[in-house]
């Protein structure tokens, strides 16, 4: 029994193989493999790993695990709380897998129900904040802070960039974590930082912006006009970091003078999960729109002129922009977006205002209580945070009359912080108060319900929120339901059909690893509790460290990066850290291949290093001549190569240990992109390879799901040498004794979601982790036997063998029939699947990925659906058809196009919509024709219009 996972988790049956084999031309799985890795770096033996588990005994252990962490109720705030996720939201959204299964919308006409989902996430977080555009989330609060400060960085004025004006205030009274996480990424691109208190600062012409958090990290909520003011004139560029919860009682800081607006979403609906994922918002003014980081979801129209919704300035995409990016922002938290936004749709302006109130109401009554008792507080006007003076021996006396009744608060230098929060009952309120009572020997006061307000009149919300529609729309359980079902039938998912997307590895995303993600006793730890209430969370953790560093051959690994861009970036200020260590900060040179992720050059620039380009051969792999050349010439400048493994051209390079190697002559080391990591697991390793570190994608490789676009999480695996520059964090002890500063919010980043992959190792074990990567191989190699004669399959390894991937290259059709990737993309979507990669690492191209989840069934749909496409565009060879008004210009075909009273197309409605055998069974019609991509640019809208606006 303990390996019916594995038979679960793998697609193709055991009878299945064979034939797949035969046609491939090999006569075993074994000869395959051989023929696909290169001899030299393949392993023996078996990964060190426990060995697989029932899905039953897995749910046992992992339920014990749980029940390791004490989960007390939590008033400790400093940017998390504890939240109400509505039913009908964690029901239909985080535990449906036709939200949580969904790519990265880049194909607009089968993802408009997530789309519109981020546009009222986006119209949310514009008009709490004030602002004129926002973006569809970043990773957290404390990212989207060094995301802000280096936007405006990047967009000074040319007479600021001439003077090297590069400081920047930040207030003293943010949250510890972001001021740690500024720190470390303000360095490395020469932004001083200068932090302080608000009231000593002056703004002048040496600044080029100042950060506030809003209500203070202590809870403090002043009229910030004037400051604002002050800035304006001297040209300083105010960023703020708020609470949308309360933006709902206090005015916008747009109103007030900010330029950016940003913050954390955790509180709408969203568990804390030990620190994550949570959707971070950042909105800002309208002239940034070419600066903003992240991905913004904009309105357009169609071929016909209708709405339609889009990602819109896809230019901004690492991939294009490479090394001259912003930001190296590949992952947003989609889904945990997704919920926000439809906690605000579910709530509503006067919802989300009441339980705003109703915080405030209790941090009254309890500022009335402790005070009555002779606690002295901080701040007299607060929003739901009460910051107490204490001195050590107070702090102590706190500690235990409230640990005594489970409760945690928090604790600064000099202060206790109480921070209230959504669902806070009388009973709660009581405990809290009986609690601080008899920590100083005192009676409880009674509490007042008829207190008048501590917010000065000043601050108070003047201008209206949440105008739209949408947001008072669907206040009846019934209705939300419908309405978020209808979002889904608009999309795409993995429960629909295979999601074939080269280097993105769309694999299951079982339903066991998944069901713990709802249990409390993970969603309700705050990740700032005491060490030894989270040991079930931390035993967790350092056995799925364990884990990765055994599969990649390494020595140690940080969980803390929550994006795959952020391991990159965190994997080169490792890099960066031991190469200072010893003497040589003159190495900041980073060689790229020119067929690597976008995000790989992006990264090497915001960890304050060069790029220079690495050629490629005709065959897609390094040149090796180039590589030595540019190694040579760099010397002791050079700090890191960056390579992807096996390729982005889905091979595995037979001279991956010769560059490795002189990389490690010249004294460099070699960062291995993990993204390619599903063709390595048990078959050979980053280690074995020869490089020092690299970043896994567990969202990819270790069954995370994507959720439209994030979560993402991207660990480092470090060899020994540089396992003591591990991040560190201000809020735990973790990482190395050298550590480079933290790179996430939290101190293991977004540490609910790594259940999922904790899961996913202990299910497989070592030998189905062994023979998932065999099954990838074998999947990827049989889709590529069977279309290569229809299609040029544009690289291969020695032996003419895909690793899990391949490129499809389909330029050869655009000089006889018009027909360009994109018309078989969109062609794709009425034969019911979501396209390959798109002209990713080549232009003109489709990079296929099956995974081993896929069944040798769903592998031929697929197949037959590509060799159906390719006979279509033969026929517009053959018959010199019309090279405009023909099945591939016209896709997708929506259901209003194929029943409308009028067809004058020169090809039938069925072979318009149901182009294979038994589609009828599983159709699903895109919600819009082809999108207009350009007008989009144009005419940027990134909020909620009313449909008559587009008349």
């Amino acid at each position: 029994m303990a390996q019916h996972f594995t038979s679960r988790h793998i697609g193709p049956r055991q009878e299945d193989v064979q034939q797949m084999l035969d046609i491939i031309g090999v006569k075993d799985l074994d000869q395959l493999i051989e023929q696909t890795i290169p001899d030299a770096i393949r392993m023996e033996g078996d990964l060190d790993l426990n060995e697989a588990m029932s899905e039953q005994a897995y749910l046992a252990h992992i339920y014990g695990i749980g029940e390791k962490n004490q989960v007390l109720t939590s008033y400790i705030g400093c940017g998390y709380y504890p939240s109400n996720t509505p039913a009908v939201i964690q029901r239909n959204i985080l535990e449906n897998p036709g939200w949580y299964t969904a790519y990265t919308p880049y194909q607009a006409e089968i993802a408009q129900g997530r789309l519109e989902g981020l546009l009222n996430f986006q119209t949310m977080a514009i008009e709490l904040s004030g602002m004129e555009i926002a973006n569809a989330s970043l990773l957290d609060e404390a990212t989207a802070a060094a995301e802000a400060m280096s936007m405006l960085f990047a967009a000074r004025t040319r007479s600021q960039q001439k003077a090297s004006v590069n400081k920047c205030f930040v207030s003293e009274d943010m949250y510890p974590q972001t001021l740690a996480l500024l720190r470390t990424r303000s360095e490395p691109i020469g932004i001083e930082l200068v932090v302080g208190r608000l009231e000593d600062f002056i703004p002048d012409a040496s600044f080029y912006a100042a950060m506030l958090q809003y209500p203070s990290a202590t809870g403090s909520v002043k009229d910030m006009t004037a400051f604002a003011a002050s800035c304006e004139s001297a040209g300083v560029k105010l960023a703020v970091a708020a609470d949308l919860m309360a933006l709902t009682l206090l005015e916008a800081p747009g109103v007030w003078g900010a330029e950016v607006v940003f913050g954390s979403t955790q509180r709408l609906g969203i568990p804390m999960g030990f620190g994550g994922p949570h959707a971070a918002y950042f909105a800002t003014k309208e002239a940034y729109k070419r600066h903003i980081p992240g991905r913004i979801i904009g309105q357009s129209i169609d071929v016909e002129g209708k709405p339609a919704l889009r990602m819109a300035l896809q230019t901004r995409e690492q991939h294009i922009k490479r090394a001259k990016a912003t930001s190296n922002i590949c992952t947003s938290q989609v889904l945990l977006a997704v919920m926000a936004g439809m906690y605000a749709v579910y709530h509503g302006p006067d919802g989300m205002k009441q339980i705003a109130s109703n915080m405030h109401d209790r941090a009254r009554m309890l500022a009335e209580s402790l005070t009555a008792m002779g606690y002295q507080l901080r701040h007299q006007a607060f929003f739901d945070s009460l910051c107490i003076e204490a001195d050590a021996s107070l702090k102590a006396s706190i500690a235990q009359a409230t640990l005594a009744v489970g409760i945690n608060v928090g604790y600064g230098d000099d202060h206790v912080m109480i921070a209230c929060f959504e669902g806070m009952d009388d009973q709660q309120t009581l405990e809290l108060t009986q609690a601080m009572a008899d920590a100083i020997g005192k009676e409880v006061v009674d509490l007042s319900t008829s207190l008048q307000s501590v917010l000065p009149e000043a601050v108070l919300r003047q201008s209206e929120f949440m105008t739209h529609e949408v947001f008072h729309a669907y206040r009846s359980e019934t209705d939300m339901m419908r309405y978020i079902k209808r979002l889904e039938r608009k999309d795409i998912s993995l429960n629909h059909s295979m999601i074939a997307l080269g280097s993105c590895t769309m694999k299951l995303n079982a339903a066991v690893q998944m069901l713990p993600l709802s249990w409390p006793s993970f969603t309700n730890m705050h990740p700032f509790a005491p060490k030894d209430q989270a040991i079930g969370y931390l035993t967790m953790i350092h056995q799925l460290e364990d884990d990765l560093s055994e599969i990649t051959g390494f020595a140690a690994t940080s969980l803390q990066p929550n994006s795959g861009a952020q391991g990159e970036y965190a994997g080169l200020m490792v890099i960066k850290a031991y190469h200072a260590s010893r003497g040589e900060t003159q190495r900041d040179m980073v060689l790229v291949p020119t067929s690597a992720h976008g995000t790989n050059p992006a990264s090497a620039v915001m960890a304050g290093m060069r790029v220079a380009l690495v050629q490629c051969d005709a065959s897609g792999n390094i040149d090796l001549e180039d590589l030595k050349s540019q190694a040579e010439k760099y010397g002791d400048q050079l700090a890191a190569l960056m390579i992807t493994y096996p390729s982005t051209h889905g091979v595995f390079e037979p001279a991956v240990m010769e560059i490795t190697s002189t990389i490690h002559q010249h004294g460099g080391q070699v960062y291995m992109d993990g993204a390619n990591m599903n063709a390595q697991v048990g078959l050979t390793s980053p280690g074995l390879i020869g490089a020092d570190v690299c970043h896994l994608n567990l969202h990819k490789t270790f069954a995370i799901p994507h959720g439209g676009g994030g979560p993402g999480v991207g660990p480092i695996c470090v060899a020994e040498h540089l396992a003591d520059f591990l991040p560190g964090h201000e809020a735990m002890e973790t990482g190395g004794a050298q550590g480079i500063g933290s790179v996430s919010a939290a101190p293991f980043g977004s540490a609910l979601v790594t259940l999922v992959s904790y899961g996913y190792i202990k299910l497989l074990g070592p030998k189905g982790l062994l023979e998932s990567t065999r099954h990838a191989i074998l999947n990827a190699n049989y889709l590529k036997a069977r279309l290569e004669g229809a299609y040029q399959v544009l690289y291969t390894g020695e032996a003419g063998r895909a690793a899990h991937e391949m490129i499809l290259d389909c330029r050869p059709f655009k000089a006889t029939t018009k027909v360009e990737v994109t018309d078989i993309a969109k062609r794709l979507i009425d034969y019911g699947y979501h396209a390959p990669t798109v002209s990713f690492p080549v232009a003109g191209t489709l990079m296929i990925e099956p995974t081993e989840s896929e069944s040798k069934a769903e592998l031929d749909r697929f197949c037959d659906a590509m060799l159906g496409i390719h006979q279509e565009i033969m026929a517009l060879e053959v018959d010199g058809a019309d090279l405009s008004m023909n099945l591939l210009k016209q896709a997708p075909h929506t259901m209003a196009m194929v029943t409308s009273d009028d067809w004058d197309r020169p090809y039938s409605r069925m072979e318009a919509a149901f182009p294979l055998e038994g589609s009828m069974d599983n159709k699903i019609w895109p919600a819009v024709r082809r999108v207009n991509e350009a007008h989009g640019d144009r005419n940027l809208i990134c909020a909620c219009v009313p449909i008559s606006d587009y008349a």
